[in-house]
Formats: structure tokens, sequence, C-alpha cells
């Protein structure tokens, strides 16, 4: 399903809209679903645990705290994010390996891309409550992106005619 976020915002009034500041990395540049929320800081533990599960069209919203000093995704987590079925993943933080990620068939959206991989603690939440871009993420929302921007609803949207 192609998603075209400023007819999803004309058509649902009460949408809430994601501050200015994302890039389109994927290989799909349209993409939604419902919300799996990770919270991270410099540490992908988490974000790799769950491209390993069945994604179901889901949506990963990753809080990394907006760290420009590493990258919370590279190809090999994108490459089973998609194997796996997730429709995309946001990253408030860094991607890396960019080239081979336009190639993969996965929504992502970063602040931008850092050469450096994290470091792998174990440390992460999975399905709190995540905010940033002026917006609350919740574990269950739907989100929907593409190159306009992202926007959040409370229940799932039909793209506009």
């Amino acid at each position: 399903m192609k998603y075209v976020t400023p007819d999803l915002c004309d058509a649902y009034p009460e949408i809430k809209v994601v501050e200015p500041g994302f890039a389109n990395f994927g290989g799909i540049d349209s993409f939604g679903g419902e919300i799996v929320t990770v919270k991270c800081f410099e540490d992908n533990s988490v974000v790799k645990e769950q491209v390993g599960l069945p994604g179901e069209g889901r949506v990963m919203v990753v809080d990394g705290g907006g760290s420009k000093r590493a990258a919370l995704l590279g190809d090999m987590l994108a490459e089973k994010a998609a194997e796996n079925g997730w429709a995309g993943i946001i990253i408030y933080g860094c991607i890396r390996d960019v080239d081979v990620i336009r190639q993969t068939n996965l929504g992502v959206q970063a602040l931008g891309t850092h050469p450096r991989k994290t470091d792998k603690k174990g440390i992460g939440e999975l399905n709190v409550p995540v905010t940033f871009g002026g917006v609350t993420f919740l574990p269950g929302q739907y989100l929907y992106a593409d190159n306009n921007g992202i926007v959040v609803s409370e229940v799932p949207l039909t793209q506009p005619e």
C-alpha cells in the first residue's frame, strides 16, 4: 500500500505529525503499520532481537535519544527485518550501510548516518511510550511515512483516493 501523508493529513485532521528532520533511506519510500516501540541509547540489542521476530507488517519506532555518535541500524539488521515482514523502521538516531539499505525492501527513516556501530550491552526497553519530534508514540498506534513526513494515528487509516 502506498501512503501519501499530505492526503492523510487532509482527510484526517486529528492525525499527529512528527516534526521534520528525518530522511528516507530505505528501499520503500512509503510505508505504514502498527507501531512497536524500542527505547535505547547507543545500544541496538533490542532492535537486533526484534528484527529477528515476525514483523507482520508493523513499524518499529526506535527512540535512540537522537544520538549521532553511532548507528542503531545497519544493512544486516535491515535485511533481516525485511525478510521477517517488517514494513519499516523509524530511527530517532543514525543508521549506516545506507547504499545497501536503499536496495532493501524495507521502509527506513532516520536522522542521519554514522559509520560506527553501537555497543551491544543488552540495554533497552520494548513497547514503552517514546517521545520525539513533538509526538508520543505508543505501541498499538499506527504510523504512516513517506518522503513528505511521518504521521501517527490512534486507529488504522485508509489512504484517500
